[in-house]
């Protein structure tokens, strides 16, 4: 909204300084200040609101250190973090733009099912919260908007390149007076197409419609029942994942902070066509909008870790796990990284998958040998991940703080991958 009201006065009025909302790089850090203000202010507010009405989380004795300690902390935090997020975007980006408006749907979708999830634990008093299989079939009807929305809107373009051998130079790169215009190395056309990158590989771009060839002239048409069902299956995934890695106070805040950054980074150099040419990756017009969205990500997950880093005053619940682990998700599909999520995300695809293997081998071995066998000789002393190495034992401030280290260590290693092919 402010964007427009200032493009209005500079067009209009000629109003000094109004031009300056004109820069990507200023509207990014104003969303990522004013989205760390929103968390920190309305946070302190939200959370003595939360105690006074004691909504607090009902703790189940795991045998944790220090988790009975806990019991009582107010819970459904994630509403902070939506606010923070949905605020600064609503402010500073182009609200017309096709990704912001997917990513702010996704943002109030997923709030909306994780909310009702706390919803019924706090309120209700029902341990269980939303039957999974709700929360699954929410996730699936998400993909399907995301889906059809990156196949059948014309809006979604890319720039195909010209010629993959001409780049622009180390010299021209670096001169801020170099004059080369997109369509020196990029097509004028803006294409359709379902391609998406590869990390590692040189020739970094897949076809998601070359799974249908068999379909004969029209399979570029029918990609869609391929496209589709992957991109439901990658945001569940996700979105699970980060609602799993929430078990240690600040682990989902402080490893979604460094997905972000990356995230912001990606969607940067691939809506900006000097550094698409540089880095030889694919061109996306318009998805630099995206980088205020995610800079309020981060300022969000920034500012509630102030509250939920040990011992936290508030957990976000599955109103923000879930809420996290999506965006993270549908925003890598809209700037077509998605493949590199089980790199960049490897936090919360080893704790889901520590869970999957933790409940298969034990399923596997109690109808073997007995329940008390399964018992004695579990993969993990306890599922997610997390938990094992608390019951080793690991203090839960070492624990997440080496989680953190591993996912800025996998951030590091997926921007590699820009030049690493």
């Amino acid at each position: 909204m402010l964007y427009y009201l200032f493009d209005w006065l500079e067009t209009s009025f000629d109003f000094p300084g109004a031009g300056v909302f004109q820069y990507l790089s200023f509207r990014a850090a104003m969303a990522a200040i004013i989205s760390l203000l929103v968390t920190m202010l309305f946070g302190k507010k939200l959370i003595g609101f939360l105690k006074k009405k004691q909504i607090g989380e009902d703790i189940r004795d795991l045998g944790l250190e220090g988790q009975m300690s806990k019991k009582g902390t107010p819970t459904m935090g994630g509403i902070i973090i939506i606010a923070a997020i949905l605020i600064p975007t609503l402010l500073l980006a182009k609200l017309h733009n096709i990704y912001v408006i997917t990513i702010l749907i996704s943002t109030v979708w997923l709030g909306v099912i994780g909310f009702i999830d706390d919803y019924i634990k706090v309120f209700r008093k029902n341990k269980k919260g939303l039957h999974g299989k709700f929360k699954i079939v929410g996730q699936l009807g998400l993909g399907i908007i995301v889906g059809a929305m990156m196949y059948f809107s014309d809006n979604v373009v890319i720039r195909e390149k010209i010629d993959t051998s001409q780049h622009l130079t180390e010299a021209e790169y670096m001169n801020d007076d170099c004059k080369k215009e997109a369509s020196d190395y990029f097509e004028v056309d803006e294409v359709k197409s379902l391609k998406t990158t590869i990390p590692f590989l040189k020739d970094n771009e897949f076809d998601y419609s070359s799974l249908t060839r068999w379909m004969g002239a029209q399979n570029q048409w029918w990609a869609w029942l391929i496209f589709i069902p992957i991109v439901m299956f990658i945001i569940t995934a996700v979105s699970n994942g980060a609602n799993l890695t929430d078990g240690l106070d600040g682990l989902a805040a402080g490893t979604s902070a460094v997905v972000g950054l990356v995230l912001g980074l990606l969607a940067w150099v691939s809506g900006n066509f000097i550094f698409a040419d540089y880095l030889n990756i694919m061109y996306i017009p318009n998805t630099g909008e995206l980088t205020i969205y995610i800079s309020a990500f981060v300022g969000a997950m920034v500012g509630f870790l102030w509250y939920n880093s040990y011992p936290a005053q508030v957990f976000m619940g599955d109103t923000g796990s879930l809420t996290i682990g999506g965006i993270i998700a549908v925003f890598a599909i809209m700037i077509r990284k998605e493949l590199l999520l089980p790199l960049l995300a490897g936090v919360f695809l080893i704790e889901a998958v520590s869970v999957m293997v933790q409940t298969s081998i034990f399923k596997i071995r109690k109808r073997r040998k007995g329940l008390e066998y399964a018992q004695q000789n579990r993969v993990f002393r306890m599922s997610p991940l997390h938990h094992h190495y608390q019951k080793k034992p690991l203090h839960e401030v070492k624990v997440v703080n080496r989680f953190i280290i591993a996912s800025i260590m996998l951030a590091i290693l997926t921007i590699v991958t820009l030049k690493l092919r």
